[in-house]
Order: structure tokens, then C-alpha cells, then sequence
């Protein structure tokens, strides 16, 4: 995603803003049932997320002016715990569809779903997926 661009200024006070910021969430942990093996099915496993969200840099020092993170974990919760994909890059496509519908402040989005337990005939410390997404105009 594009650099972020931070307002001149410092402190709380309500002052307008140019560019954008990022807002990220990082190691989003849940326990789910993706996979397609049937043990991972029915065992489930750990699964990491790890969401990069650019918004417009904030006017004024109000949540409604950028991304409630307490509501976008809850999405990203429900997307994770709420069925069953075969593929990470199936969820991931899940989770970017998702935030991207319910938060319209959002003009692009970067998700990265770890599975750090793959099942592979050797020592992996991590497999993942990433996708982007950036809001059409």
C-alpha cells in the first residue's frame, strides 16, 4: 500500500488532516476448521491474521472519522469462525470481502492469514497468504 502521509502537528486537539493513515491489527489469533485434510477439519487448528487498513488521515479526534478496530476484529472473527475454507487464499478473500463491505472508510486493505501449523512433511515456520485490496472509486 501507498506510504502513509502524516498530518503536521502533534497532540489530541482537532486539526485537519491531509493524506492517509494505516490502521493495522497484527496476530489475530482463533482456533478454526479450515483445511482439507479431514483431521484438519475435524481437529481445527490455529489460524493468525493480520489486517493493514489505510483510511483517510482523521479531520478531527472522533472514531467516526477512521475504523472502529473493535468492530473490524469482530469481523474479522466472524469471517474466520463462521465456516469452513478449503484454501488460506479462500479466507483471505473472505476477510477482505468482509471488511471492505462493512467499512466504508477503508480505501485499501491488506490481509495476511498464517497457518503456523501447516501440515507438511517438514519443519515450515510459517505458511501464509497475503492479498490486497484498494476500494474502486
Amino acid at each position: 500500500m501507498a506510504e502513509v502521509t502524516r498530518a503536521a502537528g502533534g497532540g489530541g486537539g482537532d486539526k485537519a488532516a491531509e493524506g492517509r493513515a494505516t490502521v493495522a491489527l497484527e496476530g489475530m489469533e482463533f482456533h478454526a476448521y479450515h483445511g482439507v485434510h479431514d483431521y484438519e477439519l475435524e481437529k481445527g487448528a490455529r489460524f493468525v491474521v493480520d489486517l493493514c487498513l489505510e483510511v483517510p488521515a482523521p479531520a478531527r479526534d472522533a472514531l467516526a472519522e477512521t475504523v472502529d478496530y473493535s468492530r473490524v476484529f469482530g469481523t474479522v472473527a466472524d469471517v474466520v469462525t463462521g465456516r469452513r475454507y478449503k484454501l488460506i487464499e479462500s479466507l483471505a478473500a473472505a476477510v477482505l470481502e468482509a471488511v471492505m463491505a462493512t467499512e466504508p472508510r477503508v480505501l485499501a486493505a491488506r490481509v495476511r492469514v498464517h497457518k503456523p501449523h501447516a501440515p507438511l512433511p517438514g519443519v515450515v515456520r510459517d505458511v501464509y497468504c497475503e492479498l490486497e485490496r484498494v476500494r474502486e472509486a
